[in-house]
C-alpha cells in the first residue's frame, strides 16, 4: 500500500529541522522519523512536530504505508545505510544528504540497489538551488557558455580538528564537505572529462591528503583548474569564465561580476529573500524534488561516476 500524499523526513538532527521549515511552508504532509530520545524532543521544541523515536528500521516494522517520496537527513556515517532500507522496503523516490555514503566504497552497491528497484535516488547539493547559482547559469547561457572555470575548496582544519566529529566524517572530509563546492563548480563548468590530479600531506584527521591541485576538460569544453592547502589559509572560491565576464562566488551565496576591459568587480543583484528566509538553497531544492523536477538534480549514478572517475584521483582515498 502507497501514501501519495505523505513524504517521510528521515532524521531530526538541526538539517532536517530546516527540511522541516521548507514543507511547513510548501503545506505537505510528513512524517518524521529519528532515532534518540532527546533528539526528537529537539526536535520537537524546534519545530513543534512529533518525530518518531527508534529510527527507520523499527518504524519499518510498523508496516507504514510507503510515501510519496522520503528525504534522507541523517549522519554522513548512516545515509547509504538508511537509502538502502528505504529502497528495499520499496520507496521509489529520495532525496539523499550529501554526499550519498559515508565512504567511497560505499557507491557502487547503493547504485546497483537503486537500479535493481527501478528507484529514482538524487544527491541533496542545494548550492545548486543557491539563488547566486540560478542567476550565474543564467547569465554565463546568455554569453554563449563557459569558456574556463577554476575553484579551491580550502578547509579550515585548525577549527575542523576540533569539532564533534566521527571518525567517518573527519576521514571523508573531502567527499562530505569539499564536494559541496566542487560539485557547484561542475554543474556551472560541465563534468571533467579529462583530469590531472595532484595531492600530498595529511593531516591526523585526513591521513589521505591535505594539500591538492590539478585540471582537466569539461564536457562543455571548458579547462578547469583548482587548488586547496588545508594546512594554510584559504577558503571557497569559485570563478567561471566566459568571452564577456567572469563571474565570482566569494562566497558562495553572492554572486560578482567583472566585465571584459574592466578591472572593476561588482556584485550582482538578485532576489535572495528565499535564501535568507530557509537555509540557501533548501526551498527550491525541497519544493523541485517534491514536484518531481529534477533536470537539477545529481543522480546516485552520476554521483557514482564522480566518485569513482573524479574524486578518488583529487582526495587519495582508496
Amino acid at each position: 500500500m502507497a501514501n501519495k500524499e505523505n513524504i517521510w523526513l528521515i532524521g531530526s538532527g538541526l538539517m532536517a529541522v530546516e527540511y522541516a521549515k521548507v514543507l511547513d511552508t510548501l503545506s505537505c504532509s510528513y512524517t518524521v522519523i529519528g532515532r534518540s530520545v532527546k533528539s526528537c524532543k529537539d526536535f520537537f521544541k524546534l519545530t513543534n512536530v512529533q518525530a518518531i523515536e527508534g529510527g527507520v528500521e523499527k518504524y519499518l516494522q510498523t508496516e507504514p504505508a510507503i510515501p510519496k517520496c522520503a528525504i534522507v537527513s541523517v549522519g554522513v556515517e548512516s545515509l547509504s545505510e538508511v537509502a538502502i532500507l528505504l529502497l528495499n522496503y520499496g520507496v521509489s523516490s529520495i532525496l539523499l544528504e550529501k554526499p550519498g555514503v559515508g565512504y567511497a566504497s560505499e557507491i557502487q552497491f547503493l547504485a546497483k540497489l537503486t537500479s535493481e528497484k527501478g528507484a529514482l535516488v538524487f544527491l541533496a547539493y542545494n548550492r545548486r538551488f543557491y539563488a547566486s547559482v540560478i542567476k550565474a547559469k543564467e547569465l554565463i547561457e546568455n554569453d554563449g557558455g563557459v569558456s574556463s572555470f577554476q575553484f579551491e575548496f580550502t578547509e579550515w582544519s585548525h577549527s575542523i580538528k576540533n569539532l564533534k566529529k566521527t571518525i567517518t566524517e573527519h576521514n571523508n572530509w573531502f567527499l562530505g564537505n569539499s564536494s559541496h563546492v566542487i560539485d557547484t563548480a561542475f554543474y556551472l563548468g560541465g563534468s571533467p572529462t579529462e583530469i590531472s590530479a595532484y595531492h600530498k600531506g595529511g593531516l591526523d584527521w585526513h591521513p589521505a591528503s591535505s594539500v591538492f591541485a590539478g585540471a582537466g576538460v569539461s564536457d562543455k569544453g571548458a579547462l578547469f583548474s583548482y587548488n586547496a592547502n588545508w594546512e594554510a589559509p584559504g577558503r571557497w572560491v569559485l570563478e567561471v569564465l566566459t568571452k564577456k565576464h567572469r563571474f565570482i562566488f566569494k562566497p558562495m551565496e553572492k554572486l560578482q561580476v567583472q566585465d571584459i576591459g574592466s578591472t572593476v568587480v561588482n556584485f550582482v543583484e538578485f532576489d535572495e529573500s528565499l535564501d535568507t528566509q530557509f537555509k540557501p538553497g533548501l526551498y527550491l531544492q525541497t519544493k523541485a524534488f517534491i514536484n518531481a523536477e529534477y533536470s537539477n538534480f545529481l543522480n546516485i549514478h552520476e554521483q557514482m561516476k564522480m566518485i569513482e572517475s573524479v574524486y578518488r584521483k583529487m582526495s587519495n582515498y582508496k
